[in-house]
């Protein structure tokens, strides 16, 4: 799976980390830069589009982020949080050429196939309804009063703020969009990493071992939400630790 084999080792690694519904990059890099970079990877956190059509601005950074790695010769990474985990394997899953493709970073995957009576669907539905109903910060609230930890509250905040007006588009958008089907986790053949954590109820780790049965190459690592609160780099560092399990190389 080298981008060329005939022409020598690539230049470095890349890796593309897309955020989850109503998330952010820098949710992203608070997570996952450390752990990249111990291993020399350099880490590209792509923005959701606050205006909407967040997958398709994910789907193009991913396209943009393959012809830079085919013409510079170097390997890529790509993956997701949550929602971003869902557009990442399915655009890997689509590849024709998968040659400069090193592995995918799956953090907790929410669903297989269609959303349906998913609990991250669900409640990304009712939240874009409440905003719509009530403004941003009575959904913040709603959360806080729902007992999700302060950490928790806090990038929900700070990352809605950021989308504006296209919030509640960009969960309706989250809600309906399907994650891997069957079909496509098993066509994956680089090494996968899959960070679960054990106390999510939005994104229950069965979900993420269903993907690692799926998956050829696979390595799930688990954590916690308090773990996740004192160092978001935990969650990065699952995701990289079961890439590595899963035989990934730098």
């Amino acid at each position: 799976m080298s981008p060329c084999v005939s022409c020598g080792p690539p230049a470095a690694t890349v890796a593309v980390v897309l955020p989850g519904s109503g998330s952010d990059a820098e949710f992203v890099r608070s997570s996952f830069a450390e752990p990249l970079g111990a291993l020399g990877i350099r880490l590209v956190a792509p923005r959701p589009r606050a205006s909407g059509a967040v997958v398709a601005g994910y789907l193009s950074a991913l396209d943009d982020a393959l012809r830079a790695a085919t013409a510079a010769r170097t390997a890529l990474l790509v993956g997701g949080v949550s929602l971003g985990a869902h557009v990442a394997i399915r655009w890997a899953a689509a590849l024709d050429d998968p040659r400069p493709l090193a592995g995918v970073l799956l953090a907790l995957p929410a669903w297989t196939g269609s959303a349906d009576a998913a609990p991250a669907a669900v409640t990304a539905a009712a939240t874009a309804a409440r905003v719509r109903a009530a403004g941003r910060a009575a959904a913040v609230a709603d959360a806080r009063a729902g007992g999700a930890p302060p950490w928790l509250t806090a990038e929900l905040e700070r990352a809605w703020a950021g989308y504006g007006a296209g919030l509640a588009g960009a969960l309706d958008e989250a809600a309906r969009t399907p994650g891997p089907a069957p079909s496509e986790l098993t066509r994956i053949l680089v090494p996968a990493g899959i960070a679960a954590l054990l106390d999510d109820p939005l994104h229950p780790v069965e979900v993420a071992r269903r993907w690692a049965e799926l998956l050829p190459r696979a390595g799930v690592v688990t954590a916690r939400l308090a773990a996740v609160g004192a160092d978001p780099a935990t969650l990065g560092r699952a995701a990289v630790l079961g890439w590595l399990h899963a035989g990934g190389r730098v």
